[in-house]
């Protein structure tokens, strides 16, 4: 059986595929060729990340696909309700990388909070001609412990956020529109382990009494942040967007840093993505990573490794 993995498959997915008998090609196939090539190589596994689309066309005229696999959480570039419709398994890895989105967001806060994407960029450009006056521009920092982190969205990343943030003695509020209340277990080195239950409550409320607030929703049909949720933000706020583009009203956004309403932005994705705007790049209020939530060598692991065995448990009930 031969497996297309068109976006990457980490080399445990690979090796653990290959003892069970499959055959995984890696070749990244265009777009507007991947009809072709699954046919021609009569392709009956085919895995993605967000970057290949998986459509009606693909799934109505590629009869040698059994399943098709998603390496992350979010399955909207494919046609998942279809594809299963036409007797196609679709699958993800909705546990594997949330560990490593969660420590991402924290790596934009801690940053954002004490300016360090914004000094890294000037410092080796004026750090040896305007010490003093880069000392007094980035002395005003803010710590998180003590503060209240809203989190939108409290699936597995939003509790991996959480736990994170707890950690760090911050406050935490939640908001979902499926999940009424979670245990939130901390563990220990020396396996003691404590458990807490955050409820969560409506977007209004989170959105005012939230220090910083970060978003992990899934891919929407409007925003969930728009010009009127940051109306009601306090002043000096800080967001984190880690989940998807289209989510997060950046045009909003940037009139809000600009008037002071917020304080800074981080984002891991983006409205206009993989061309994000350059109003939001050059921001030196912004915080700027490429979509890269989960690619951690750890979490690329877990995710070959899960969609495999997912792979191999499907193929034995076939």
């Amino acid at each position: 059986m031969k497996i297309l993995a068109n976006d990457g498959i980490s080399k445990s997915g690979i090796t653990t595929l290959e003892k069970a008998g499959f055959e995984v090609l890696t070749v990244h196939v265009a777009q507007e060729q991947l009809q072709n090539y699954i046919n021609e190589h009569k392709i009956e596994v085919l895995l993605v990340r967000s970057a290949t689309k998986v459509r009606k066309d693909i799934i109505d005229n590629c009869p040698s696909l059994k399943i098709i696999g998603r390496g992350g959480v979010g399955m909207d570039n494919i046609d998942v309700e279809y594809a299963r419709n036409n007797g196609i398994e679709v699958i993800n890895t909705p546990a594997a990388s949330s560990a490593s989105v969660a420590e991402l967001v924290f790596a934009h806060l801690f940053g954002s909070v004490r300016f360090l994407h914004d000094s890294n960029r000037n410092m080796p450009l004026d750090g040896d001609t305007k010490f003093k006056e880069l000392k007094k521009n980035y002395g005003g920092g803010r710590e998180l412990r003590g503060k209240t982190l809203g989190i939108i969205g409290f699936g597995r990343i939003g509790r991996e956020v959480a736990k994170i943030a707890l950690g760090c003695g911050m406050k935490v509020i939640a908001s979902d529109n499926e999940v009424g209340e979670a245990d939130i277990t901390l563990d220990f080195y020396d396996g003691q382990t404590i458990t807490l239950k955050i409820k969560t409550e409506p977007v209004s409320e989170l959105i005012q009494h939230s220090d910083f607030i970060t978003l992990h929703v899934p891919a929407q049909n409007g925003y969930v942040i728009d010009k009127e949720e940051i109306s009601q933000m306090k002043k000096g706020a800080g967001i984190v967007n880690a989940a998807r583009g289209g989510i997060l009203n950046e045009k909003a956004l940037l009139e809000a840093i600009e008037d002071g309403k917020i304080s800074f932005a981080a984002l891991d994705v983006f409205e206009e993505e993989p061309t994000p705007s350059i109003k939001v790049l050059m921001h030196d209020k912004i915080s700027l990573t490429p979509h890269i939530g989960a690619a951690t060598n750890e979490a690329q692991d877990r995710i070959g490794i899960e969609l495999a065995e997912q792979i191999i448990s499907l193929m034995a009930k076939a």
